[in-house]
């Protein structure tokens, strides 16, 4: 099944599907509230108002998986990315995206690009690996924000591990070339 085609819940709980969006790219983030990397709902957004009538649409996944740092409600969820970062682009609800009752949109994310772009310091990964924090499968999502490009057809362009900001040239690149910039 394609990408395009895996169905997932809106904020209001509505079913949606990347098809519902008229959109040229994505860019899928497994989001948290409390995590160190929070921040870079800055740099979404700030990617978001660059590009969204040009064609991009970024979707949040929040997910509670690393360290329990999206403890709230959806609705608390909602709220804290409004009202902290101003976030325009859409926030879903919260979903698994790893391990047992993994949703299928993440299942056949990392399933289908198993590797991520990373820095090449491997800072970020080597401080949660040393700590334990890395555990599962080599494919697996790593820790929060998390990213996939996709296309408008709904094949995986790009993964991103979760240090490389948003707004990092490798991101950007990949996105100007979707949408033909």
């Amino acid at each position: 099944m394609s990408i395009a085609n895996i169905e997932f819940q809106n904020a209001k709980g509505e079913t949606k599907t990347l098809k519902d969006y008229n959109a040229k790219a994505f860019l899928l983030v497994n989001t948290a509230s409390k995590c160190g990397l929070t921040p870079q709902y800055d740099a979404l957004q700030e990617l978001y108002k660059e590009y969204k009538d040009k064609g991009l649409e970024i979707l949040g996944f929040p997910a509670n998986e690393f360290l329990a740092q999206e403890p709230g409600t959806d609705d608390d969820i909602q709220s804290f990315c409004k009202v902290n970062f101003g976030v325009e682009f859409p926030i879903n609800k919260k979903i698994v995206v790893k391990g047992e009752g993994q949703h299928p949109l993440y299942k056949a994310l990392t399933e289908q690009k198993k590797v991520a772009v990373k820095n090449d310091d491997g800072g970020f990964e080597k401080k949660l690996t040393d700590k334990g924090l890395i555990t599962g499968e080599d494919h697996d999502i790593h820790w929060n924000f998390e990213k996939f490009l996709v296309d408008s057809e709904g094949n995986i362009v790009e993964r991103f591990f979760p240090d490389i900001t948003p707004t990092d040239e490798r991101v950007v690149g990949k996105i100007k070339q979707l949408l033909e910039l």
